[in-house]
């Protein structure tokens, strides 16, 4: 199972919400790229790189921080927030991401992602399958949808997806634990989904169980920049 650390930015810095709440907001270092060239410095290869303001002002808007770490390292990154017309598209493609996740765009514009999907393919284009309460968040997760998670990512995986990250809202930041009912639902009626787990991780012992379950990647965030996973922690995970 691949680990992929997660940085947020606001304002160029290194951020987390908790919860998603733009007013919950705790910075943890004023230079993400610093933060970048420290999991490369412990073997880390992924990068989960979300513009916080871009998914609140639905456009592209801390594409330099993505070109900067893209140049600066040799990290792979997935980027993603606020990525919600073809110029968007491209300006996260050209700075140096690998992979572009789309979520609110998937529901919102359902053409549009999935041209990108035929155009680009499944493994350049993530689909963002974030919920609450069973339901697709979308916006930053400033607004709910009627969206359901499971036949969300049923409809797309008829179009072509294959990689999917699937946050759930009431457990991000809580350091409580993943949900792993949630997973294994997905799991279980999407199977060759590639699932990337997404929020609550707070040790190496919720890792193994995502694998065990069979997830393709996980997503860490506050158990790392909080020291509950530490990055030596995560040599035998990689």
């Amino acid at each position: 199972m691949r680990i992929i650390p997660a940085i947020d930015i606001i304002d160029g810095k290194c951020v987390r919400l908790t919860k998603g709440d733009y007013n919950a907001k705790t910075i943890y270092s004023e230079s993400p790229l610093e933060v970048a060239k420290e999991f490369e410095a412990a073997g880390i290869q992924y990068l989960h790189l979300v513009d916080l303001d871009g998914a609140k002002a639905q456009h592209i808007v801390n594409y330099k921080v993505l070109e900067q770490i893209a140049s600066k390292t040799s990290l792979k990154i997935d980027f993603g927030g606020g990525i919600k017309s073809d110029e968007d598209l491209h300006i996260a493609f050209n700075s140096g991401a690998k992979q572009i996740t789309g979520g609110s765009i998937a529901v919102k514009s359902p053409e549009t992602f999935s041209k990108w999907l035929a155009t680009y393919g499944g493994t350049k284009i993530i689909l963002g399958a974030d919920c609450y309460q069973g339901k697709i968040a979308v916006n930053g997760w400033q607004e709910d949808s009627n969206c359901e998670v499971l036949s969300f990512i049923e409809s797309y995986q008829d179009k072509g997806a294959q990689y999917v990250i699937c946050t759930d809202i009431d457990k991000d930041g809580m350091l409580e634990g993943p949900s792993f009912e949630l997973y294994q639902n997905i799991l279980k009626q999407s199977s060759h989904i590639k699932l990337i787990a997404s929020g609550g991780i707070r040790s190496i012992d919720d890792l193994n169980r995502l694998e065990d379950l069979g997830c393709e990647g996980a997503i860490i965030g506050k158990a790392l920049y909080e020291g509950h996973i530490n990055l030596r922690d995560l040599e035998t995970q990689l």
